[in-house]
């Protein structure tokens, strides 16, 4: 996908429709010149809805659409009818938006199926009539409620990329030049850090037409569980992940340790995360001789490894089999 059409990242301004006044009707006709109260309810606001939508990846729709406005009830009416409830605002979404408060930054729902909808602004009641007010005693009532306000405020939506194998790693680890050689995405290579400033999704084909979704997510720094880089902004892109699979590139100074930082970012940012399945992945070992291959094994941390060039095009069927087998286990 491209890099300007992405956005995981939006804070709207939502407002829902204040409910219609209920009517003080009272009735009259040719027959009748002082009948009773016969005034209608006033209708429901309108709501701001999230739905989900499976077809959508993107909240780049409602980058330029700050501001969203549910329409007003209408007012009731004589001969106890009811005003036309406000017409809702349905916002579409992808799956995995979680929306939270613009100003706390609580967490309110997660949208993660087609069709699900969830009410962010409920829209204000609307008012009874007054027919809702007479008694055996009070017979005339000549007042009805107002319509209930509607609410308003700032949401942010955030969303979580959903794939089967999350690539995790360093900046310049080799994860967008992976991704683009087991499958047909195009994320931007350059050799040096920070060329991917947002996730890419690939769907890589396996055997006999089977097939998963890697997802590169930006390159981590140490401290970006605390925020440092653009750390939550794409940590969070992790959580929907099946697996995990770690690169480090084989001339790093130490592989273990810097598999170890980033075990802990993760950990830092969400516990949860080191339950997922993991799989490290020494990339540019096409600069590995024998020898060396045999000394970088015995300083590996306990996990299940490969060794893969993405540019020589080495280890990369082992690699596939390995995640298939772990995705399917």
């Amino acid at each position: 996908m491209s890099n300007s059409n992405f956005v995981d990242y939006v804070k709207i301004f939502c407002r829902s429709g204040k409910g219609g006044a209920g009517s003080a009707h009272l009735h009259r006709d040719k027959f009748t010149r002082k009948g009773g109260p016969d005034g209608g309810d006033g209708g429901r606001g309108g709501h701001v809805v999230l739905r989900g939508n499976e077809q959508l990846w993107t909240l780049l729709h409602l980058k330029y659409q700050k501001h969203i406005f549910a329409s007003n009830g209408e007012a009731g009416g004589s001969s106890l009818k009811s005003g036309a409830e406000g017409k809702d605002k349905i916002i579409e979404v992808p799956l995995g938006t979680v929306a939270r408060d613009g100003e706390t930054g609580e967490q309110l729902f997660e949208i993660t199926e087609h069709n699900e909808e969830q009410v962010i602004m409920p829209g204000g009641r609307g008012g009874l009539g007054n027919d809702h007010f007479k008694s055996s005693t009070f017979q005339t009532p000549r007042f009805a409620q107002p319509g209930e306000p509607g609410k308003e405020g700032w949401i942010v939506l955030e969303l979580k990329l959903l794939a089967d194998v999350g690539l995790v790693g360093f900046p310049n680890a080799g994860k967008s030049t992976l991704l683009s050689v087991v499958s047909a995405a195009k994320p931007k290579i350059a050799d040096y850090p920070f060329t991917t400033l947002v996730p890419n999704l690939g769907i890589v084909k396996y055997r006999d037409d089977k097939s998963f979704v890697m997802a590169d997510i930006p390159g981590i720094i140490e401290g970006a569980s605390d925020g440092k880089g653009l750390g939550h902004r794409f940590l969070r892109h992790i959580e929907r992940n099946a697996m995990l699979l770690f690169l480090v590139p084989a001339d790093s100074d130490d592989i273990a340790k810097e598999y170890h930082v980033l075990v802990n970012e993760l950990k830092e940012y969400n516990p949860e995360l080191l339950d997922k399945r993991r799989l490290l992945a020494i990339s540019k070992s096409d600069m590995l001789d024998d020898e060396l291959m045999v000394a970088v094994r015995q300083e590996l941390p306990e996990v299940t490894f490969v060794f893969i060039s993405s540019v020589a095009n080495q280890g990369l069927v082992e690699l596939k089999d390995t995640i298939w087998k772990m995705l399917n286990s």
